[in-house]
């Protein structure tokens, strides 16, 4: 491999944006569904199949591969001092059971892009660059999300993910193993230097101001919880209304109330219940046991705490009154980011060179590289979805768009390798 300097041949990097939406929609194939989306969820056959795509298109481009204990795969390109910890670039590639095309894909596929750019030019970085496919970040089958990148930050033990359980009761460990992709390199012993993630945005400021860079600022706080409400099952036809212990009428009491506390601390505070399970589930029968989840989020920490604060006092109050019992359990709690300032600059630099409108944007979904900026300097770069539409298999972007992201990411990692560690 020819080696070249930053200072000679940056400017002739550039990203191959047909490469790049064809392998978006190539890898659209591994759990596409027929209205256009993708069900790809973790440790499934289909994600084995696009993580041994990955493998493959990676080796192809020079890189070696491997995996970690939690399946995180990471792709290294070779570096002019490979005694420096790596810049890592990534996202994920397992999708919500009703997905879309681009959400977390783009962020690896575009870091795909990256690599093929530095591959055609020749182009040595003085840091090894490695490309991260993170397992699970959805956490749409095993909860709660993120939870791969969460064991590498030390956010979760590795025991205590491999014991999850899906709602099938499959074990993450179990699952795991059955895909082939354990490794054997304990998760989170793997040196970084810094961490970059592209995204589409999954919401609409971008679009409805024109602008196609989104100048990632940081992740705003989350909480969720899973509620169970108990009741009584009991014949539909002949239980009086005053005599019944309906556990889904106290729990659709209880989710109007999430976005009664929600909409009290607007505009910027948002509730939902996603998740929903009842019991028995026969159209003469009165409920006897509803599952329900609540997400709550703002990008202030104390307004989620308030907001817990109501949710606690309201619940057990509409129990009482449904003459039902209520368990409601805190399973994630995800702080407010604040991403390293220098990385976020570097992203400005980059949307400003290249001329795109750009603006300074705090995201509302978390991400991995929200348990990122907990070990290294991290930032996000954010490209439009159309309508802002994400966890839908209707979600769409743009190919210029895409080409866009996936060339501030690479003007950014440049940058950030010319300045970390710089002798």
């Amino acid at each position: 491999m020819i080696q070249h300097t930053n200072a000679t041949h940056g400017s002739n990097l550039g990203i191959d944006a047909q490469a790049l939406w064809s392998d978006l929609m190539q890898t659209a194939r591994f759990g596409g569904t027929p209205k256009g989306g993708i069900r790809r969820l973790t440790l499934t056959a289909e994600d084995k199949l696009v993580r041994d795509w990955f493998v493959q298109t990676c080796e192809e481009l020079g890189c070696t591969v491997t995996h970690d204990s939690m399946g995180n795969q990471f792709a290294r390109r070779a570096g002019q001092d490979n005694s420096l910890p790596p810049i890592t670039i990534g996202s994920h590639l397992d999708t919500q059971p009703t997905g879309g095309k681009f959400d977390g894909i783009l962020g690896v596929l575009g870091g795909l892009a990256v690599l093929r750019a530095l591959h055609r030019a020749g182009y040595v970085t003085r840091h090894p660059i490695e490309l991260i496919n993170w397992t699970n970040e959805e956490g749409s089958r095993f909860t709660p999300p993120m939870m791969c990148s969460g064991v590498f930050t030390g956010v979760f033990t590795e025991q205590e993910v491999l014991d999850k359980r899906d709602r099938a009761g499959l074990r993450f460990g179990d699952e795991l193993e059955a895909i082939g992709y354990r490794g054997s390199e304990p998760c989170g012993q793997h040196p970084v230097t810094a961490y970059f993630e592209l995204h589409i945005e999954q919401g609409p400021i971008l679009e409805a101001e024109g602008k196609t860079i989104g100048i990632v600022t940081g992740v705003q706080g989350a909480r969720w919880y899973e509620v169970t409400v108990r009741g009584k099952d009991a014949h539909a036809g002949s239980t009086p209304m005053p005599m019944r212990h309906d556990a889904l009428l106290a729990a659709a009491r209880m989710i109007e109330a999430v976005s009664t506390v929600a909409v009290s601390h607007a505009p910027s505070a948002v509730g939902t219940v996603g998740l929903i399970e009842n019991r028995p589930n026969s159209n003469n029968v009165v409920p006897g046991e509803v599952f329900f989840t609540i997400d709550m989020r703002d990008p202030d920490d104390a307004v989620v705490a308030q907001m817990e604060e109501e949710l606690y006092s309201l619940l057990p109050e509409i129990a009482q009154r449904s003459g039902v019992t209520l368990e409601i359990v805190r399973i994630w709690d995800a702080p407010a980011v604040h991403f390293d300032p220098a990385c976020v600059d570097m992203v400005e630099t980059a949307a400003a060179d290249s001329g795109y409108g750009a603006r300074r944007i705090v995201s509302g979904p978390g991400h991995d590289a929200a348990y990122m900026a907990r070990i290294t300097p991290t930032a996000m770069i954010f490209v439009p979805c159309a309508d802002g539409l994400s966890h839908n298999e209707a979600e769409s972007i743009t190919e210029q768009d895409a080409e866009a992201g996936a060339g501030i990411l690479l003007k950014t990692v440049l940058k950030a390798d010319a300045v970390f560690n710089a002798r």
